[in-house]
């Protein structure tokens, strides 16, 4: 039984022996989650699809951020490399299995309480897995695919109900603490009083009021030491009030980011020191200023001016926490 280590134990060591598919069926899953095991795994320099099935979507439905966020991986970020299905006939499956293949034949298989979430695999929860029969494992696998939809398929958000976050996780937080899983908003219970935030404002803004023309922020690619190839390639600088606190997952932890226009965005902290200073987008760092320029109705790879935001109409940016995975970002006129 394993009850430590359960990212590497689970999701890189059978990697690292060679096996080159994962088939995963869990209750629920993330995003962000998807994302940052298939960073990791391309970091290190090797090559896995991942084959998902989200398991209670039939029943609970799924979260807008979530479904964008795991469209944008099929399609975009890591396409070809992960395919990801809702399960939409009842009754519902809870389950957690994780089964390797090398060259398609079954050799490795875990199940137990993880969902396939950076929540189960990191340090905020206690989780335990077990191997098991890797054969029956993918038997297992196998026996759903023909009640699932994929989560680009055209038919998805009509065979499975996609919530806004907000409707979402409101729906959960009266539930009974045995079915909130890791859906629901963290209660800050572990963190320090002055870490309990829901929102914050980031403004684009030095403490001076003036825009940086370079080196940093929406300019980071017109550093005049370095520039970059890329011209869109932007940071969102984070004030040490907010860095400082909890409000966003440590360094290395990525979260799924929807846009009050419906766009969904992968981040993480950057910069300096575990807390990360900064905001990115760690796939493309040009993703980030190209979403910003597209809002201002400026061209691609043009540097960005004070006037340009405040003929936008606002200076800064609001971020609302949904989970410790998910976060909404507004920056609506």
């Amino acid at each position: 039984m394993i009850v430590k280590d359960l990212f590497e134990e689970v999701l890189m060591r059978p990697v690292a022996k060679g096996a080159d598919t994962l088939a995963v069926v869990s209750g629920y899953a993330t995003s962000a989650m998807a994302f940052h095991h298939l960073e990791r795994i391309k970091n290190e320099g090797l090559a896995v699809h991942v084959d998902l099935i989200v398991g209670m979507c039939v029943q609970d439905g799924l979260s807008l951020s979530n479904h964008r966020g795991f469209q944008k991986i099929v399609d975009d970020d890591f396409a070809g490399d992960f395919t990801c299905s809702y399960l939409y006939k009842r009754p519902p499956v809870h389950s957690k299995v994780y089964v390797w293949l090398k060259d398609g034949r079954p050799v490795e298989c875990f199940a137990g309480s993880a969902n396939y979430s950076q929540t189960a695999f990191g340090k905020l929860q206690r989780e335990v897995l077990t191997r098991c029969d890797p054969v029956a494992g993918l038997d297992y696998f196998n026996s759903l695919n023909s009640e699932t939809v994929f989560c680009n398929n055209l038919d998805a958000e009509s065979l499975i109900t996609v919530y806004s976050d907000a409707q979402y996780y409101q729906r959960f937080a009266k539930a009974p603490d045995y079915e909130k899983d890791d859906r629901v908003i963290a209660t800050d219970d572990d963190n320090e009083a002055d870490d309990i935030l829901r929102s914050v404002k980031v403004s684009f803004l030095d403490k001076n009021g003036n825009l940086p023309e370079g080196a940093s922020g929406l300019n980071w690619a017109f550093r005049p030491e370095k520039p970059r190839n890329n011209l869109n390639e932007a940071y969102i600088q984070l004030p040490p009030a907010v860095y400082k606190s909890n409000f966003f997952p440590l360094r290395g932890t990525h979260f799924t980011v929807l846009t009050d226009d419906g766009k969904s965005l992968m981040c993480t902290r950057a910069q300096k020191d575990e807390k990360g200073h900064a905001i990115e987008t760690p796939k493309n760092n040009g993703e980030l200023g190209e979403y910003f320029r597209h809002r201002l109705g400026l061209p691609y790879g043009s540097k960005v001016t004070k006037q340009d935001l405040l003929k936008y109409g606002r200076t800064d940016i609001e971020f609302r926490k949904i989970d410790n995975e998910t976060y909404e970002l507004d920056f609506s006129v």
